[in-house]
């Protein structure tokens, strides 16, 4: 017989995996049965094909729950959505996350209230300041601290699912911290769309940085604490000042920085040049000798040339990045660069696999580099946890899940690194 929990099926970013789990909460909470609730991504057209996609899948799957759908596509598109035959309710990224929506839809008839809930993104001041408590491995946790964007790079579209930047106030973040380590977990991870714009808002426009040292003093049981991805222009003295001081802040950096040519950076609309980027890297990795670094980059940049793409592969030297996130350009409509002259697909791709072909080298750099040191693995499950730099390890003998393992790196095996656990 099937069961009338809801089911949520999760597309895109992290942050949507952790309002998915914020949304569970609420729909049992109010008593919401036989749905069947989509969070959508609007990152690129090819993300919101497969939103569209997925919605069908599950209506086949699943023919006899109302198909609510959510996220960024949704709230940027209601009116696509909402023409679908599949779809019973359009919520809005804001609605979702509101006890008042789940409880309009408690009586199991979705027909009942609005069909289309979605406001006006750009007019929310506020964040919600307290979701969920422990989303994430048993081990790892992951802490919605910001919202949303101020900034207009002309290839996004997020800011129109998302928002202004709004941020969550510090004594918030850390009550919802101190209350993650009394449950037992050893990692933090502070997440958002745009992180080094935290506090931008808050009275007295406090900085990343401020948030991370006052997290360190406040939460003294926390083991390890960790930043998503950053913009590295917008980093603060007290965020490099963290780096070079505080031990429990991991030294692994995921930086926005997209392509490593000025004049495309320029076209981009982003606010740093590639010699920004590699100042940043030299000095975070002055003040921390174990720094290393990841980084998203765009391939196929609408008017991106040989030579503008040949200055994206020598950033990731330049750099010396290793973990590679690489992005074929996809033309997102109602973005600026979707207007721009465009770069032929097959060249996308093709600058995309020589890009992630590189990445896949610094990485086999990086894992060779490792064998002979000791590095304090967390645990995510008994075989296998993630060092200092999140790199992954494989352990031969079962070791505790969640805990800290002192660790001796022995080889490296399909990507990942070897070990045996070592007493001091």
């Amino acid at each position: 017989m099937m069961s009338d929990a809801p089911v949520f099926t999760t597309l895109g970013c992290r942050l949507n995996a952790y309002e998915t789990e914020a949304m569970k909460e609420l729909a049992q909470t109010a008593g919401v049965e036989n749905v069947y609730v989509i969070n959508t991504c609007a990152v690129t057209a090819e993300a919101v094909r497969k939103s569209k996609q997925e919605i069908r899948k599950q209506k086949r799957l699943f023919p006899e729950k109302q198909i609510i759908v959510t996220g960024c596509a949704a709230q940027i598109d209601p009116d696509s959505f909402a023409e679908m035959a599949e779809v019973n309710a359009v919520i809005g990224n804001t609605e979702k996350l509101s006890a008042d929506t789940w409880r309009g839809l408690s009586n199991g008839f979705i027909g009942e209230t609005e069909r289309v809930q979605v406001d006006d993104i750009m007019s929310v001041t506020e964040t919600a300041e307290h979701l969920i408590d422990g989303f994430g491995t048993r081990s790892r946790a992951y802490v919605q601290v910001q919202n949303g964007c101020d900034h207009r790079c002309t290839f996004c579209i997020i800011p129109f699912g998302r928002g202004n930047s709004r941020s969550v106030p510090a004594g918030v973040v850390v009550d919802q911290i101190k209350r993650l380590v009394d449950s037992g977990y050893n990692e933090v991870v502070l997440t958002g769309v745009d992180l080094t714009s935290w506090g931008a808002d808050l009275p007295a426009t406090p900085k990343l940085g401020d948030l991370v040292m006052r997290i360190l003093k406040l939460v003294p049981d926390l083991n390890r604490l960790r930043i998503s991805s950053i913009d590295s222009i917008e980093v603060d003295e007290n965020l490099m000042q963290a780096i070079a001081t505080e031990s429990r802040l991991m030294p692994h950096l995921h930086l926005s920085l997209q392509h490593g040519d000025d004049l495309i950076l320029k076209r981009m609309k982003r606010r740093h040049l590639r010699d920004d980027a590699i100042q940043f890297c030299e000095e975070a990795r002055k003040l921390r000798s174990d720094m290393i670094f990841g980084a998203d980059i765009i391939a196929g940049f609408p008017t991106e040339t040989e030579t503008h793409f040949e200055n994206s592969v020598k950033l990731v030297d330049e750099c010396d990045l290793t973990w590679l996130h690489v992005f074929p350009y996809s033309a997102r409509q109602g973005t600026p660069a979707a207007r721009m002259p465009a770069v032929d697909g097959r060249l996308v791709k093709e600058r995309a696999a020589i890009l992630r072909q590189k990445g896949d080298e610094k990485v086999q750099t990086h894992l060779c580099s490792q064998v002979g040191k000791v590095h304090t693995v967390l645990m995510e499950n008994s075989n296998f946890g993630r060092t200092e730099q999140f790199t992954e390890v494989c352990f031969e003998t079962a070791q505790v899940e969640s805990e800290i393992v002192t660790a001796r790196i022995t080889g490296t095996l399909n990507g990942k690194l070897l070990a045996l656990p070592i007493t001091l």
